[in-house]
């Protein structure tokens, strides 16, 4: 008696395991990947002084906004990544000698990424991959406040190099959960109306996503 039902429990275990391979979600040359979910900007950000003023710097706070990743695989290890999301909001604060100023702008950005990805096991139900590429950065309504409201600033846009790391993890065979994340270079100039200088800084945020995917 024990051994047929220590039969029958291998046997169902065994083909519950093939019930769940054959639905995996699986990645294929073809396929086309999409993952949705928050996304998490973590600059850790660098800057100059302001022009003439000894040791007046910034920083820039983080933001989370709705990102959104496509991928499309090239081959049954390599494939395509583009990052995009819904505009991240960055409040500039003075540091150094003028962080008594506190909060001074707000500014947007958008921040598309183009990466070649490497799928290290793309038939399996985990499949993790890393990725190198490139990220373009456009800053916009950009707005003074506090010390400065009713100047003008603007920021200039950013290219740089991106690198990613993520793994997707199989619901069943079409959606899976999705965890990601950048680093990406971010550097570029503020430039202040009425005379008032600019300032370089260096965003080089941290991005971290975690949604929802499912394959085409």
């Amino acid at each position: 008696m024990w051994k047929r039902k220590s039969r029958f429990l291998m046997s169902t275990g065994l083909g519950v395991f093939m019930a769940a391979a054959s639905v995996a979600a699986t990645a294929a040359p073809g396929d086309w990947l999409v993952r949705v979910g928050p996304a998490n900007v973590s600059p850790n950000d660098d800057s100059g002084e302001l022009s003439g003023i000894a040791g007046a710097e910034v920083s820039v706070a983080s933001d989370t906004s709705l990102g959104i990743t496509i991928g499309y695989m090239l081959s049954d290890k390599l494939g395509i990544g583009v990052l995009g999301a819904l505009p991240f909001k960055h409040e500039i604060s003075g540091e150094g000698s003028i962080a008594g100023l506190g909060a001074i702008a707000d500014v947007k950005r958008l921040p598309p990424t183009v990466t070649l990805q490497y799928h290290f096991s793309p038939e399996a139900g985990v499949r993790p991959y890393v990725g190198a590429g490139l990220n373009y950065t456009t800053f916009f309504s950009e707005e003074t406040k506090g010390a400065l409201d009713g100047i003008d600033i603007s920021l200039d846009p950013s290219f740089g190099l991106a690198v990613e790391g993520g793994v997707d993890v199989d619901i069943n065979q079409d959606w899976f959960l999705s965890a990601q994340f950048w680093y990406i270079d971010i550097a570029t100039t503020a430039e202040l109306s009425g005379g008032l200088g600019e300032i370089d800084v260096d965003i080089n945020p941290w991005v971290f996503m975690l949604g929802a995917g499912r394959s085409f």
